[in-house]
């Protein structure tokens, strides 16, 4: 079965989609539907813009979106997904890609999105850590004992977790980690703790946003990151996108739950190859490449 896949925040990269923009009037008409509803014209930043302006998160997510979505629609006929899933952001794109939702409505969610966690970044000071070389299980133990918030986050492939939480607390548990003989944890370079309970201000603002979204049924089942299983029910997927912010992204466990029910051939749909990365050390069995036009 084929399943297509898409990267969240961290795939960009200095003039993502203009290849497309120009070789495909499709592609260009979305982007210009784009700039009007963002209000902005992202498409400058996107394929002009500097490293540091694509890096800001009203940037970041919606341009990951956009080369993404629109990448899937020129595709056309070639793009027939018996089923999708997409890490942390990805997952809106999935949810379009799946006729779920809207390109427009998708969008709005996207951009809404990266402002309220934006905001919640900027009331108390957090961060995130990639923690390489050991288990699950001692990960989520030392992170439990520690006073604070920190939490497992993203769950990447096996010996990839992401921590999330307060400074003091993340740096406290890569002290631990290490010692607990962790290859290296290592402090990201992002603005705030995504995927924990400090981003239950943008958790909510965001559900708000949802509840005023027609969501349709999908068209194939969409592995979320709350669940790691099919969703097949409109209802359902709604419900657990509203818990996606202060929720770990089970990307392992999704993908695993993919190759369990049928998919062989993973197509990384967007910028970049970061899931083709991690696909390999999931499971090396399974074909994993990125979306071509040809």
């Amino acid at each position: 079965m084929k399943a297509y896949i898409f990267p969240g925040q961290g795939a960009q990269f200095t003039g993502m989609g203009l290849d497309l923009y120009n070789n495909s009037q499709m592609a260009q008409e979305l982007f210009e539907q784009a700039n009007e509803i963002l209000g902005f014209r992202i498409t400058d930043i996107m394929f002009e813009g500097t490293a540091d302006q694509l890096k800001q998160t009203n940037v970041t997510q919606p341009a990951i979106f956009l080369h993404s979505v629109i990448l899937a629609k020129v595709m056309g006929d070639s793009f027939q997904p018996e089923m999708v899933a997409g890490h942390s952001l990805g997952e809106i794109s999935a949810l379009v890609a799946a006729n779920v939702l809207s390109f427009e409505d998708g969008l709005q969610l996207v951009s809404k999105r990266a402002s309220a966690m934006q905001k919640a970044c900027e009331i108390m000071p957090s961060t995130m850590a990639a923690v390489l070389g050991l288990e699950d299980q001692i990960v989520e133990q030392i992170c439990e004992a520690i006073d604070g918030v920190v939490v497992a986050a993203n769950y990447n492939c096996p010996g990839q977790l992401v921590i999330s939480g307060e400074v003091s607390a993340i740096q406290k548990a890569c002290e631990l980690l290490t010692e607990k003989g962790a290859r290296r944890a290592l402090v990201l370079p992002v603005g705030g703790a995504f995927h924990s309970p400090m981003m239950e201000p943008a958790r909510e603002e965001l559900a708000a946003a949802i509840k005023e979204t027609q969501f349709n049924e999908p068209t194939c089942p969409v592995y979320q990151n709350v669940p790691a299983s099919a969703v097949t029910s409109a209802t359902e997927i709604k419900e657990n996108l509203m818990l996606q912010l202060t929720a770990p992204v089970k990307w392992t466990q999704s993908i695993q739950s993919m190759i369990i029910d049928g998919g062989t051939q993973f197509i990384e749909v967007g910028p970049g190859k970061v899931l083709q990365g991690l696909m390999r050390k999931i499971d090396r069995s399974v074909e994993a490449a990125g979306a071509s036009l040809e």
